[in-house]
């Protein structure tokens, strides 16, 4: 482990640093559908999960070459708090992303490896455990990705590791069945198979903006736009709306006027205008105004966080309320929906670290009920009470 902490060192990978997102909402589950692993997810569970994810005590996760997770069930509970440190699908566990961890080590080594406790150089996933090995294809050898079972002390079993070779191996025997069964189809077949095209991925960054960066990425290239207030307006409602919207409902959610008909349709028109010219795929239809492609926004890949229990990646996404300065109904409607699921999802589930963060930001530094919520699940005599128990008393002066 000597090397990979050096290797973890020279790259500055950040010592308590959360593994950086690299896919998010619908882009993971249409990136696993079109990965080579994806057929044997179900070989996974059953060989690695036998008993079922509750009664497993373990995370078992999939991931692809590049370390990005595609893939991870188990243990609700192990999941949960496994959640809190990035362990969540389309997060990047590589050793360039979080230094020393099974998943990434065995990418870098390209051999089966278990990292124990203290030997993460992550400090964040140090309570852990974990056994990784990679996935080859079985013709090339090229490495596809690697599948991790991580938990306590368990996990890193000798027992564990020869389940977790043994694991691998029998996938790339499954693959190369797969393989050999597809050469023998008909011809006629393989010709007629549809070739999947390039995706384009776009994302509406609104969070703590006033004015929204419209990102566009596909075929080796990426444009950033910033889009004026109004039209973040409509747009992310176009957005959120994803089954359309009459141009009364539209006006009414932008304006706050359901016969704003007529100060609606020239702003609309300036807005097709605009993406005509930067991402044409996103021009809105109409009766109803809607969106035909697909249009993510950073505040659902921030909800999908908190879906998956990743609390602590959540909150670090949190950069700031939906268009802070937006006035327009249906934002400030949206803007709401956002802030509770996170107030929410943390009182319910999160630690009290998370929960001190939280209080740290501007959506949760009024909240005198969070505050309580922390002081009491902090030890009697740690340090933090003090200053709690001093801000409490200023806010209910």
């Amino acid at each position: 482990m000597r090397e990979s902490w050096r290797r973890s060192r020279d790259g500055l990978v950040g010592a308590e640093a959360l593994p950086p997102l690299d896919l998010g909402g619908d882009a993971i589950d249409e990136y696993l559908r079109t990965h080579p692993l994806s057929g044997v997810i179900d070989m996974v569970r059953g060989l690695l999960l036998p008993g079922g994810p509750d009664e497993s005590g373990v995370v078992v996760a999939v991931g692809d070459a590049a370390g990005r997770l595609l893939w991870v069930d188990g243990d609700r509970s192990v999941r949960a708090l496994t959640g809190e440190m990035g362990f969540v699908p389309g997060a990047n566990w590589s050793e360039a992303a979080v230094g020393t961890s099974a998943p990434g080590t065995a990418l870098q080594l390209d051999r089966g490896v278990q990292i124990r406790g203290a030997e993460h150089f992550n400090r964040l996933v140090q309570p852990w455990s974990c056994t990784a090995a990679p996935v080859h294809d079985p013709e090339t050898r090229r490495i596809l990705g690697v599948i991790d079972v991580t938990g306590g002390v368990e996990a890193v079993s000798p027992q564990a590791q020869l389940l977790v070779d043994a694991a691998a191996r029998a996938i790339e025997g499954e693959l190369m069945v797969a393989r050999l069964k597809a050469r023998a189809a008909p011809s006629r077949a393989r010709r007629t198979k549809p070739v999947r095209s390039t995706a384009v991925r776009s994302t509406l960054r609104v969070l703590a903006r006033d004015r929204a960066l419209l990102e566009v990425a596909g075929d080796g290239a990426e444009t950033v736009t910033e889009l004026g207030a109004r039209h973040a307006e409509i747009l992310l409602m176009l957005a959120v709306h994803r089954q359309g919207l009459s141009a009364e409902r539209l006006g009414e959610l932008v304006y706050g006027e359901a016969d704003a008909k007529d100060t609606l349709r020239p702003e609309l028109v300036r807005l097709r205008k605009h993406l005509e010219r930067v991402a044409p795929h996103l021009v809105p239809a109409s009766r109803p105004y809607r969106l035909t492609a697909d249009l993510e926004t950073d505040a659902h890949q921030l909800l999908s966080l908190l879906d998956r229990g990743a609390h602590r990646v959540a909150l670090a996404a949190f950069h700031g309320d939906v268009l802070p300065t937006s006035h327009a109904p249906g934002v400030e409607e949206f803007r709401d929906v956002v802030r509770v699921a996170l107030r929410e999802a943390l009182v319910a589930e999160a630690s009290v670290d998370v929960l001190l963060s939280f209080a740290d930001t501007a959506a949760g530094a009024d909240d005198v009920e969070l505050l309580r919520l922390c002081l009491s699940m902090l030890p009697p005599r740690s340090p933090k009470r003090a200053p709690l128990v001093a801000r409490i008393e200023r806010l209910e002066a």
